[in-house]
């Protein structure tokens, strides 16, 4: 109860807050490139159910094509703006809307590609339990992902067979300590590490 109160009253405030700034984002992503100013991608959520994640578009259209993985911070299928959006994760700012939805908290596992969550043995879809969030302990320790990706032979496979089994283990002890004040602590460290780089 207290969990959903503050993502609610937190995500409104934010979304009419941040208004003025979602209208000059979605301005500059329009001029900078062509398609939508929204990226919408199916993702697996609570109880192993499919919902809409929304982001502002940092990348060409089209991209999924060539591959379902960001690949390095300067992937050449993101957009010059998309970067700026990207480092300073101002392409996650939509997501707020499915905060209010009832799709997602701030804080839990972040919501995986089906692709991806196929992959999952029975044991770990016990993270399917909770509410995925924009943050949580595997994006915090995470967060250099496309980086580690960059340097792999095979982006995909290092992803299946390293990163998604560490990012379980990381979102199960989630699981084990969620609390209120793990969340808050959580929220702050995100805050520190953008501002950080």
């Amino acid at each position: 109860m207290i969990k959903r109160g503050f993502d609610v009253i937190i995500s409104i405030f934010g979304i009419i807050a941040l208004f003025p700034l979602f209208l000059v984002v979605s301005l500059i992503i329009k001029l900078n490139s062509k398609g939508p100013i929204l990226f919408k991608q199916a993702r697996v959520g609570k109880n192993n159910k499919e919902f809409i994640l929304y982001k502002f578009r940092s990348m060409q259209i089209n991209s999924e094509k060539e591959g379902l993985l960001t690949i390095g911070n300067n992937d050449s299928r993101t957009t010059k703006v998309g970067r700026f959006l990207r480092k300073y994760k101002i392409d996650e700012f939509p997501q707020l809307l499915n905060i209010v939805k009832g799709d997602m908290s701030f804080v839990g596992p972040r919501p995986e590609l089906r692709h991806f969550v196929n992959y999952y043995h029975t044991n770990d879809l016990t993270i399917l339990d909770v509410k995925p969030g924009i943050t949580g302990l595997a994006s915090l320790n995470y967060r250099n992902e496309s980086e580690l990706l960059k340097k792999a032979k095979n982006p995909e496979e290092f992803y299946i067979k390293k990163i998604i089994p560490s990012k379980l283990n990381y979102n199960k002890t989630y699981l084990k300590k969620k609390s209120f004040a793990f969340d808050m602590k959580l929220i702050l460290l995100t805050i520190y590490n953008i501002f950080k780089n």
